[in-house]
């Protein structure tokens, strides 16, 4: 199982492919890296792909703290430094997002392309927190099994979740949500809800940069990709049908082709 010691952390990875060019895939809460599994298949014969699991979720170790965005961010900037060495093109789902942007305008050497994918800029709205807060407790004292069909409703649209064709691969989804949470994702989750805002640093991203967000997305809703969109100078926005929350597994044709256009401009 490759592994990478950051910032004295266990991080494991994933590298697929051996372009000249290298994007790393960032996920979302509770997931893992594995959540982009269709984005590697599709670009590993032309780039090398590496994704990573952020502290104490998929396959990375559980750390006693660095949850908080800023610590993330820092594991990342590591992370391109240490294993790559030069540029990449970050794409970053909901948290990876979040990371993706501190990257680009802190870091500005490291990112050569931006891609943020269902994610904002701002503090977790003030409506949602006691909501998590509750669902977070549940999965510290009593375990994951209660919440799943709660946290489904807000990881997925509407059009994925009510479609019968694809009732095996939302049990695959489902399971892989139990796999993945283990030690470590409470704070995870604490970490996300308590997160920083990043916008008044977004004028401080330069490269160019794609945001994509599907129209069923509850969990960041469209409205905070279109203003990620006014506040990042060089940035393409893609609002797209039927996508919620976890859209590389949800509409990932769609994600593939955008992706790939914007990469090729």
């Amino acid at each position: 199982m490759p592994n990478l010691l950051i910032n004295g952390v266990n991080y494991h990875y994933e590298e697929t492919g051996s372009g000249e060019e290298t994007i790393i895939f960032s996920h979302g809460l509770l997931w893992s890296g594995h959540m982009f599994h269709k984005q590697v298949a599709y670009f590993k014969d032309r780039y090398r792909v590496i994704t990573y699991d952020h502290r104490g979720q998929g396959k990375t170790e559980a750390s006693a703290d660095g949850y908080d965005m800023d610590t993330l961010y820092e594991d990342a900037a590591v992370l391109i430094e240490k294993f790559v060495g030069k540029p990449v093109i970050f794409a970053g789902l909901s948290m990876g997002g979040f990371v993706g942007m501190r990257l680009a305008a802190r870091r500005p050497e490291l990112i050569k392309k931006l891609i943020l994918l269902e994610t904002t800029a701002d503090t977790e709205p003030a409506e949602n927190v006691p909501k998590y807060k509750m669902l977070n407790s549940i999965v510290k004292y009593v375990g994951f099994w209660p919440v799943i069909s709660k946290v489904m409703q807000i990881m997925f649209g509407r059009k994925f979740l009510n479609d019968p064709t694809r009732a095996e691969e939302k049990k695959y989804w489902i399971n892989q949500l139990k796999q993945n949470n283990r030690k470590g994702i409470t704070k995870a989750v604490d970490g996300v809800i308590y997160r920083k805002g990043i916008a008044d640093e977004l004028h401080n991203i330069k490269c160019p940069t794609l945001i994509m967000v599907g129209d069923q997305d509850v969990a960041t809703k469209p409205e905070k990709a279109r203003k990620i969109h006014s506040l990042v100078p060089n940035s393409k926005l893609v609002v797209f049908e039927g996508g919620g929350h976890t859209s590389s597994v949800e509409e990932p044709e769609i994600y593939n082709t955008e992706i790939e256009n914007f990469l090729k401009s």
